[in-house]
């Protein structure tokens, strides 16, 4: 009580010295004063250290209150910090003068936390109770950051540096985790919402949280992440995944193992033993950026397809080696992802993220259903590869179809009366391949199957088409010259031209035996379950060769 009242008078001296403005008299005595600070803080402080060791609750407030006087709360934090906090610590996390560690047992934090708990739920809460208590006027003391957290830290930087390394990723997420968990267990005992914000104020608290690197920890676990998925992507097949060997299957049911390296590495980025909640928006990009490389993989290879550059420097030969059952593979796969990444893997998302606000949120929504979506739209460019591959196979025997110009041109043959032998065997693979993936590829549905038929019908009807308008043409074309030779050649030898010529042309009996042949081909496409009809090229085919009393009439 007595060093409370000499505090008291000190800081009434020190205001009074801070008015003087360097008057003479005040110099003169300046050293005794100083002398007196010095000997009240060795007092204080000595004083204190006893109140502390018998846990005299009187004693602790005086000195408090002492401190509190002359605006030296550093002083009492340190001393608490020496004297009861250092010791309980040193025992948890023990560490030589070196600073080496001395006995400890890995760089884990986990269990010396909870240790410290219990060491300040029995040995410091006393005095965080006598500083908090209301309307005590010590609440300009923060014990907890510059006396517990200050000891923790520096025990931590001596006994555990590894601790706070990312370069071990699981065990510095399992490590700051729990450090967060330790901050969050010391405001609890924070009386009120001002004293944890001043308490996260506190410099000592910055520094501790300036000590784990989550940036680098991000880096560690994007190569991580999408190195994996790289890899996967770089192989120069696609690899199916049998799911009967592993004894369950996969999730969705994914059938390519590039397909689940990218559903594996879209659920790692938000998983629990991943997931930095105050990285979300760098593990949000990742997500997307993962979507957008898968994506661009597959449009990238089917063009490359498409164009004929697969070769091994381009990095697309899976696509020059894929064969029709795997594009449906690949089909099946886009629906399970878009399936998935815009439902369940939407939905936990957006409840480990449900903190935020509701624009964040329709945000984060948005760009992942675009995500999901962008996937969605390789799929036609799937149907298209498989339709290429069908129909390159099935237009090799329209090679005949110049053959029976030639035919006609060279030799008098007579009226066509029946179609050619090519056209049987037109879509005879294309039925093969259909019956072949029927029986096989339990991924292939109705749907995928009639856009495949009609595709694959169409594309071999416009070349088709593209032949035999050709061969018409300039079939027409040269009856047309011959005619006009030979009309000319009439009028220079008087012969007279007036009776018009009752054969047949070879014109004529081309165009006939290709009305035999479309409507053949017609009926084929029936019985592949096609109709002819619908198809623009069919009826621009008919046009092409059909009678004039044909014409309007689409029929075999």
């Amino acid at each position: 009580m007595l060093l409370e009242r000499i505090a008291s008078e000190m800081n009434r001296l020190k205001f009074y010295i801070a008015h003087a403005q360097n008057l003479p008299f005040i110099q003169n005595i300046e050293k005794r004063i100083q002398s007196a600070s010095l000997l009240l803080d060795a007092s204080l402080g000595h004083c204190f250290v006893g109140g502390l060791e018998h846990r005299d609750e009187s004693v602790i407030y005086n000195c408090l209150r002492a401190y509190a006087a002359i605006d030296n709360t550093s002083s009492a934090e340190e001393i608490f910090r020496t004297t009861v906090v250092a010791p309980l610590v040193q025992r948890i996390i023990p560490h030589g003068s070196s600073g080496v560690a001395a006995g400890a047992s890995g760089d884990g934090l986990e269990n010396d936390y909870q240790e410290i708990k219990t060491c300040i739920n029995e040995g410091c809460k006393f005095l965080l109770e006598i500083s908090s208590a209301e309307n005590s006027g010590l609440h300009v003391f923060d014990f907890l950051a510059n006396s517990i957290l200050k000891e923790v830290l520096s025990a931590i930087q001596k006994g555990k540096p590894g601790a706070f390394s990312p370069g071990r990723p699981t065990e510095f997420l399992i490590n700051y985790k729990s450090s967060l968990d330790f901050l969050v267990h010391l405001e609890g005992y924070c009386p009120s919402r001002s004293s944890v914000t001043k308490f996260r104020a506190e410099a000592i608290y910055n520094e501790f949280m300036k000590q784990w690197n989550v940036g680098v920890y991000f880096s560690l676990r994007f190569q991580e992440i999408a190195g994996a998925l790289d890899s996967a992507l770089a192989a120069t097949s696609l690899i199916p995944v049998h799911n009967s060997h592993s004894g369950h299957q996969n999730s969705q049911d994914l059938t390519l193992r590039q397909s689940v390296t990218l559903l594996e590495s879209l659920r790692s980025c938000w998983r629990e033993d991943v997931l930095i909640f105050s990285c979300a928006d760098k593990f949000l990009r990742l997500t997307l950026q993962l979507l957008s490389r898968f994506s661009n993989w597959l449009s990238s290879g089917l063009d490359a397809r498409k164009m004929g550059n697969t070769s091994s420097s381009s990095g697309y030969e899976w696509a020059a080696s894929a064969v029709p059952n795997d594009f449906l593979y690949i089909i099946h796969d886009i629906n399970c992802l878009v399936t998935e990444v815009c439902g369940d893997y939407l939905d936990q998302v957006l409840q480990l993220l449900s903190s935020c606000s509701i624009n964040v949120l329709d945000l984060v929504k948005k760009s992942i259903l675009q995500g999901g979506q962008s996937l969605n739209g390789l799929i036609p460019l799937a149907i298209n590869a498989i339709t290429e591959a069908l129909v390159d196979e099935s237009v090799k025997g329209l090679k005949d179809v110049k053959a029976i110009a030639t035919t006609f041109r060279m030799t008098n043959k007579p009226i066509p009366s029946r179609h050619s032998l090519y056209v049987s065997g037109l879509l005879t693979p294309l039925k093969k391949d259909f019956l072949d993936m029927e029986k096989h590829n339990p991924y292939l549905t109705k749907e995928t199957m009639n856009e495949l038929r009609h595709g694959a019908a169409t594309s071999i009807t416009g070349r088709y088409y593209d032949m035999v308008a050709e061969i018409v043409s300039v079939a027409k074309k040269t009856e047309s010259s011959l005619q006009r030779l030979k009309k000319g050649a009439q009028r220079r030898t008087g012969v007279s031209s007036d009776v018009s010529d009752p054969a047949v042309s070879d014109t004529d009996k081309l165009c006939m035996q290709y009305f035999l042949d479309i409507q053949e081909y017609g009926r084929n496409l029936s019985a592949l379950g096609v109709d002819a009809k619908e198809i623009p090229a069919y009826r621009s085919l008919w046009h092409c060769v059909a009678p004039p009393d044909r014409q309007n009439v689409i029929n075999w």
